[in-house]
């Protein structure tokens, strides 16, 4: 059978070196289960058939040793009843019986060996497949994890970027705020000094525009008759 001819491939195989060797195993992981599992079948369905043949052939050979056995009791029946050609006969029928069972033998021994290696196989793919759905489960945490740096990574730039724009602003604000503070005293310096004598002067300078109201005030007392 050609799934027997792979019998040494599937055994001898090692799916974590073969996962290694992978240059992209994310990828490669999906069509390797797809793979396998294609092989699980068939090995489910060989599998089957082959141990029902094996079966068969060990109920063959408990059928044919039943056999022997029976005509081996009626020849000792025959000789304990002294019929020594009745004995002769269960004998040759025995010997023919006993040589059938040879080759029935033979072909369970077969059955045997290849419902063995089919229950191997079945057991390897089996835990191959648990060993690849447990290495993609780990990819795709891996993949995330991945994604997720790659992402700080980006907002790490942009905050770095958003940083440095407002290190730029800053350093423009203070050079404002030093041009301010130098207009303010280029200002300062630039005012005429203060003349003390002069200001006292002007508050013993008596006020025209009050003299001038009170004049006003007393022509319209003079009008009215007051």
């Amino acid at each position: 059978m050609s799934i027997l001819s792979r019998f040494q491939d599937i055994i001898s195989s090692n799916i974590n070196a073969v996962l290694d060797r992978l240059e992209n195993p994310e990828k490669m992981i999906d069509q390797y289960l797809r793979n396998m599992m294609k092989d699980l079948a068939e090995v489910k369905k060989d599998t089957a058939s082959i141990m029902a043949e094996e079966a068969r052939s060990k109920r063959l050979v408990d059928d044919n040793e039943a056999e022997v056995q029976k005509y081996n009791r009626f020849a000792k029946k025959a000789l304990s009843a002294g019929n020594d050609e009745d004995a002769r006969v269960f004998l040759a029928k025995k010997q023919e019986l006993e040589d059938i069972g040879v080759g029935l033998a033979k072909s369970y021994a077969v059955a045997h060996e290849n419902a063995s290696k089919m229950r191997q196989m079945h057991d390897k793919l089996s835990s191959d497949i648990e060993k690849l759905k447990n290495r993609r489960a780990m990819l795709k945490a891996q993949l995330s994890v991945a994604e997720t740096q790659e992402k700080m990574n980006k907002l790490d730039k942009t905050t770095g970027r958003a940083r440095g724009t407002m290190g730029a602003f800053q350093r423009m604000e203070d050079k404002v705020n030093q041009r301010l503070d130098e207009a303010s005293a280029m200002a300062e310096l630039n005012e005429e000094p203060v003349d003390e004598a002069k200001s006292l002067a002007e508050k013993y300078t008596p006020d025209k525009s009050s003299a001038a109201v009170d004049d006003e005030l007393q022509r319209l007392k003079e009008e009215m008759g007051l």
